[in-house]
């Protein structure tokens, strides 16, 4: 899951998110979110379509399984 977490943070550098922020568009505490870039939880499938929403940009892309 390492090119999920590198990924997802990223992203939410480039979309100019704090994990706050982003943790509260999925509905989540931010600890939850943290856990999420530092690999120690995996989001279930509604927040990952929502994390690929936000960013416009593919499940398949913040998975590893394409490129932008």
């Amino acid at each position: 899951m390492q090119i999920f977490q590198k990924r997802l943070y990223e992203q939410r550098k480039l979309n100019g998110l704090t994990q706050r922020e982003l943790a509260e568009k999925l509905g989540i505490a931010q600890p939850s979110y943290v856990r999420y870039e530092n690999g120690t939880a995996e989001p279930n499938y509604e927040n990952l379509v929502k994390l690929a929403d936000t960013f416009d940009v593919s499940v398949d892309y913040l998975l590893g399984r394409a490129d932008l």
